[in-house]
């Protein structure tokens, strides 16, 4: 293999690892509104929650779970108007952690990560 082709694929193995370990470290962000569910897996964690609305309030409900023995914790990062984040987490693999939390806003921002 010529000196060039080496280079040219270690950067493309470097680059797509690279973005597979970004993808991996957080789950898609979903700005919800009322009667809106998610269920994101990502390496490392799963969660899934649901959101309802009643008297001008917003209810985002679920669960997160650690799936991995990585010394890491699954988490959700939920941001909801002004009100200050919240992060539920679960830590240790087949750990489990219910959450729920109600805040007045128009919509939920939650994303699935591991920290």
């Amino acid at each position: 293999m010529s000196a060039v082709r080496k280079t040219i694929t270690s950067v493309l193995t470097a680059a797509v690892l690279t973005g597979g370990l970004a993808l991996g470290t957080a789950g898609p962000a979903s700005a919800a509104g009322c009667g809106t569910s998610a269920s994101p897996v990502i390496d490392g964690a799963a969660a899934s929650w649901s959101i309802r609305c009643s008297n001008g309030r917003m209810t985002i409900a679920g669960w997160v779970q650690d799936t991995r023995a990585d010394a890491k914790c699954a988490l959700v990062r939920i941001h909801a108007g002004d009100n200050p984040p919240t992060r539920p987490e679960a830590c240790g693999s087949g750990v489990r952690k219910n959450f729920s939390y109600t805040f007045k806003a128009k919509n939920v921002d939650a994303r699935l990560a591991i920290a």
